[in-house]
């Protein structure tokens, strides 16, 4: 399968070619970045063009952009304000966070690049009818965005009550919207299940999130080679062969403060992972 990495493992400090060249130095060819002010600031053109030349003269590819989840460098602690939640009941408010994903998706224009990963609502968010029809109304606008920049996006499976996968199965059925999906693993295994979740997002899943927990915590652990995991690689990995060869696995890691070189242990999963069957 191709391999992929998110720049989630560094999401605290700032991207750096410094980083992009260590990255592609150890055998990463496709990269997810993720969208936090703190580590790409979407606002800063002079970063974004910097990126951009490197990425111009390097064989390394953008994959994906995580799509933004604050406004703000310091994940949402200025204050409510701060949250992006493109399915806000209220107008005003959805419609400042439907303007801050643009500005995210304008980095396209520097840095090509093929997917959003868009979330569905807030952490534990509540369903209601009338966030549906909110999801409806920032897509149908986000999507049309996106499009004329070459960008797809596609919903990611989080841990909320409008973004379990026969959630967002029930959003594109009721707004006929045709957006595709980011699987994660991790949030599946602390929703429904890793399998169940599969196989209702499998004809949609155009892109991954791998990590592991415990099935409660988001702890975004190394699989295989992180304690306290426990999703089932064999079996995971055996669902995740059956995914079309141009979806990558997407490692989308938290930093370990202690953990002495992580992009050779992330080559280490990847191995580890590739290697794993079902005895």
């Amino acid at each position: 399968m191709l391999h992929a990495l998110s720049t989630h493992l560094f999401v605290n400090h700032r991207l750096t070619t410094s980083f992009l060249d260590r990255a592609w130095e150890s055998g990463i060819p496709l990269l997810e970045i993720f969208c936090a002010r703190q580590h790409i600031d979407y606002r800063n053109q002079a970063q974004i063009n910097e990126l951009g030349h490197w990425f111009r003269d390097s064989k390394m590819k953008m994959h994906s952009l995580h799509s933004p989840m604050f406004s703000d460098d310091c994940w949402g602690r200025t204050g409510p304000a701060s949250v992006i939640n493109i399915l806000d009941t209220d107008k005003m408010r959805r419609k400042s966070s439907v303007e801050e994903v643009k500005r995210a998706l304008e980095i396209s224009e520097t840095v090509p690049f093929r997917y959003l990963i868009q979330h569905i609502g807030v952490w534990e968010e509540e369903y209601s009818d009338h966030k549906l029809e909110a999801a409806f109304s920032s897509l149908e606008e986000l999507n049309v965005f996106a499009k004329q920049r070459g960008v797809d996006i596609l919903l990611e499976n989080t841990p909320n009550h409008l973004s379990s996968s026969d959630r967002l199965l029930l959003l594109l059925s009721e707004t006929h919207l045709t957006n595709n999906f980011c699987f994660d693993i991790g949030h599946a295994h602390m929703m429904e299940g890793v399998a169940a979740a599969f196989e209702r997002m499998k004809s949609r899943i155009r892109s991954t999130h791998i990590h592991d927990n415990d099935g409660k915590d988001d702890s975004h652990l190394f699989p295989l080679r992180s304690t306290g995991g426990s999703i089932d690689w064999p079996k995971a990995m055996e669902l995740l062969r059956t995914i079309p060869a141009a979806c990558p696995l997407v490692l989308e890691l938290r930093e370990v403060p202690d953990m002495e070189s992580p992009l050779a242990v992330v080559q280490e999963v990847f191995e580890k992972l590739e290697n794993l069957s079902l005895v």
